[in-house]
């Protein structure tokens, strides 16, 4: 079988600044959405999820 060579990645130059996946206030707000979401959910796995 043959197989393909690695995906070779490098890391971002230490002078170029590395950018959150998510800011601090999307974080919150995701929270807040599953945290309303669990509220919603009445079925025992959704009671238990919290």
């Amino acid at each position: 079988m043959e197989t393909d060579e690695p995906v070779l990645g490098d890391y971002p130059d230490a002078d170029q600044p590395r950018l959150p996946l998510l800011t601090a206030a999307e974080a919150r707000d995701a929270i807040g959405y599953l945290q309303l979401l669990e509220t919603l959910d009445i079925t025992p796995r959704g009671q238990a999820a919290g």
